[in-house]
């Protein structure tokens, strides 16, 4: 019996070891993320900057807009590139995102095979300056980025869209991981709340653990039919350093780290979360609550990054295979 079934008491999720939002918030995020950092992972162009600076991989800068009176640039800023997206810097939940795989004859033609004219980019970028779907409603700047070339290994995983993996860091220590697979009801995005599957890695060995779509369990890939079980995440190491190495890059103890895996250029940091959701629990089948209560116990013992991942890989991991 799984311990967020729909009637489970509050007591019963607590007992099981998880996290709830209340104790996210005052216990964790309160204390371990100083709130003069959080412009460094809410703002995306700020997040881009201190990667750059601390030598981790970001996908490319294309460039910015910032004031509605430059909004008729953007056809001009993107004409060099055949795919590109673009996003507000302050947005949250995969909102104002658009995804443009190719452009031909004026036409800009999204994922699900839609075109888009100028006039339709120019007025996506209007809407992001005006705050429209940014945190708290806010002026806003829009990010123009190259594509993605995601691997192939997850061909078939994710429709329409750019398969991540979401990693929790606490104090520098991976402590649980899961990857966001896009699906027809998410419409291409890979955000768990509108349809996304959650699939739990195994925080050794980078393999599908358990996969759920809207909380409940699944096996194979709504759209495509793939079994989920059989996914594994390449270059895992790589990517858990780059994930954990996020704590000394941004000053935050309690994050989440969104990671890509590019064709080309290999695992890559997509954005930093300072309140991340709790969902990758229930991918997960269970609790973050042991997992941080370890990392705690240890309280100001120094390690260097490697060490942290390998910490984790050895507490955290499953062994079973």
């Amino acid at each position: 019996m799984w311990f967020w079934e729909k009637y489970t008491s509050p007591w019963s999720l607590a007992q099981s070891g998880i996290l709830g939002m209340n104790k996210r918030n005052h216990t964790y995020i309160s204390r371990y993320n100083p709130r003069n950092l959080y412009p460094l992972v809410d703002d995306k162009l700020q997040t881009k900057k201190i990667a750059l600076d601390a030598g981790v991989t970001v996908p490319d800068l294309i460039g910015t807009i910032r004031e509605q009176h430059d909004v008729a640039r953007i056809t001009e800023l993107v004409k060099e590139w055949p795919g590109f997206c673009i996003k507000p810097a302050r947005g949250s939940g995969g909102k104002g995102i658009l995804v443009i795989l190719r452009q031909e004859d004026g036409l800009f033609y999204k994922p699900n095979g839609s075109a888009s004219n100028g006039q339709d980019l120019e007025r996506h970028v209007s809407n992001i300056l005006a705050g429209l779907y940014s945190l708290g409603g806010k002026p806003d700047v829009a990010l123009v980025e190259g594509l993605i070339n995601f691997d192939d290994v997850f061909d078939g995983y994710s429709f329409e869209g750019v398969p991540d993996a979401r990693v929790i860091i606490f104090k520098g220590f991976p402590v649980m991981a899961m990857m966001r697979l896009s699906t027809a009801a998410s419409d291409g995005k890979a955000n768990l709340h509108q349809g996304a599957v959650g699939v739990g890695l195994c925080l050794r060995t980078g393999r599908a653990l358990r996969a759920v779509q809207f909380g409940n369990p699944l096996r194979h890939h709504p759209d495509t039919g793939l079994d989920l079980y059989e996914l594994k995440v390449p270059h895992w190491d790589i990517l858990l350093t780059l994930a954990a190495s996020c704590y000394e890059m941004s000053g935050l103890g309690y994050i989440g780290t969104d990671m890509v895996l590019d064709k080309f250029r290999g695992p890559m940091l997509l954005e930093l979360n300072a309140r991340p959701g709790l969902a990758i629990q229930i991918a997960n089948g269970r609790g973050l609550v042991p997992n941080l209560k370890t990392i705690e116990k240890l309280g100001s013992t120094k390690m260097t990054v490697a060490q942290r991942v390998a910490f984790s890989k050895e507490h955290f991991g499953i062994f079973e295979e």
